[in-house]
């Protein structure tokens, strides 16, 4: 893992789940905008949902459940609703900090790539004093195509000026890490309580799997 990384010249994250822990708001967010149609949350919803963008998932509740808000009535409800949760109750994942102090020490651009809205994305980097690390933030909805399609990740690389094969990216859930290789990059799939059932389908599909960012930091010492 050492080695690889040492090589690579940008290394681009996903947020939630990711880089924070944020999982088990989504969850209940769900729960709490269907209950509000007197609705109730299925089991795959999550699962189905996976990496589509912010504007897709919209479209998706509209369609399967009927809904006969606008799509933007939808999403602003979402955003309200995410909001407070980021500012004050999201927090870094173990070791985050420090791996990114880690990174930004050795000259290595960093980005987000993110099927999260904009306006959320910000709250949260802000909030947890972390924005200033990224040179290039990237929702979903900037591009064609939400993961597993390669797109988002492309864009990010882009903009940071970096080949996709100077590239290490971090995931937490399948259609992001499936995102990552189809960009031909190397991915780390990062631990997630809210994926813990997908483990062996993450490790399967990444090139490594950490429980978290100081597994990585200890590493480096060690090497």
């Amino acid at each position: 893992m050492l080695d690889v990384l040492k090589n690579k010249k940008a290394i681009i994250f996903d947020l939630d789940g990711t880089l924070v822990d944020s999982m088990w708001m989504w969850k209940e967010i769900d729960i709490e905008y269907l209950a509000k149609f007197g609705l109730e949350c299925p089991d795959d919803l999550q699962k189905v949902i996976e990496g589509m963008s912010f504007s897709e998932t919209a479209v998706y509740f509209k369609e399967r459940f009927h809904i006969k808000d606008s799509l933007d009535e939808i999403k602003q409800d979402w955003i309200r609703m995410s909001l407070n949760k980021y500012k004050y109750e999201v927090t870094l994942k173990p070791g985050v900090k420090e791996f990114l102090d880690w990174a930004d020490g050795r000259g290595m651009s960093m980005g987000i790539a993110t099927s999260n809205g904009k306006d959320m994305v910000d709250a949260c980097l802000n909030s947890l004093k972390i924005a200033g690390y990224f040179r290039q933030v990237t929702t979903a909805c900037e591009v064609a195509a939400g993961k597993p399609a390669p797109d988002i990740y492309l864009k990010v690389a882009s903009d940071l000026g970096a080949a996709p094969k100077d590239c290490a990216v971090f995931e937490d859930v399948p259609a992001g890490i499936e995102a990552g290789k189809n960009a031909g990059m190397v991915v780390f799939a990062v631990e997630d309580e809210f994926s813990l059932p997908m483990t062996e389908e993450k490790k399967e599909k990444a090139d490594y799997y950490i429980r978290d960012y100081y597994e990585l930091l200890g590493s480096q010492e060690e090497g």
